[in-house]
């Protein structure tokens, strides 16, 4: 593979890694990912960066690549805020889509519920959709597992409104005819292996 081949390739990956993480990336993991030397992957990433803020006559995209907290990240440019903010009240007033109901679902009942832990149950990756539970107000951050670091997710005082609930005792039992919620997570752990 030529030299700028390879760069290109590099590029694409890093960028599409970064596309589907919700937090920062250190240099080790895109390191591990890609099997890329670590000074090559630091070197496309300020390529990345310089990419996306337009230098070298090239366009200003609406996101940026910043380097936060030890690691890579994607973020929306603070200028776009406004037509953000009305995209999102936009998409707020439309009903959750299958895979939001079962993620909101899977949160609920097993809360606090990693992304992870959402997407082992569903089957197929949640990111997507557990950020537009958090866009929407269905859910919070609370905190991160100790062993993991991954952050956990619990339904906020709004979902509980939405439901006309007053805490999530109250939710519907699962039904008797189907696994309950410990039988459900350790036929998906068990399925993992």
């Amino acid at each position: 593979m030529t030299q700028q081949r390879y760069q290109s390739a590099l590029f694409a990956q890093l960028e599409a890694i970064l596309m589907v993480s919700d937090e920062p990336i250190t240099l080790e993991q895109l390191v591990k990912a890609t099997d890329a030397p670590h000074d090559d992957i630091a070197a496309t990433l300020h390529a990345i960066q310089r990419d996306y803020d337009g230098e070298h006559g090239g366009i200003t995209r609406g996101f940026q690549l910043r380097h936060v907290a030890g690691g890579w990240r994607l973020y929306t440019r603070a200028e776009h805020v406004d037509v953000i903010a009305a995209f999102m009240i936009q998409g707020a007033t439309q009903k959750l889509s299958q895979a939001g109901l079962e993620a909101l679902a899977v949160i609920a009942y097993l809360q606090p519920a990693t992304r992870s832990r959402v997407a082992q149950i569903r089957g197929v990756n949640s990111d997507s959709v557990v950020r537009t539970l958090l866009t929407r107000g269905l859910i919070a951050e609370d905190g991160v597992e100790e062993l993991t670091g991954a952050v956990r997710y619990t339904t906020t005082d709004y979902f509980l409104e939405l439901l006309g609930l007053n805490s999530v005792e109250e939710l519907p039992k699962i039904s008797p005819l189907l696994p309950g919620v410990d039988e459900a997570s350790e036929l998906a752990e068990s399925q993992e292996q």
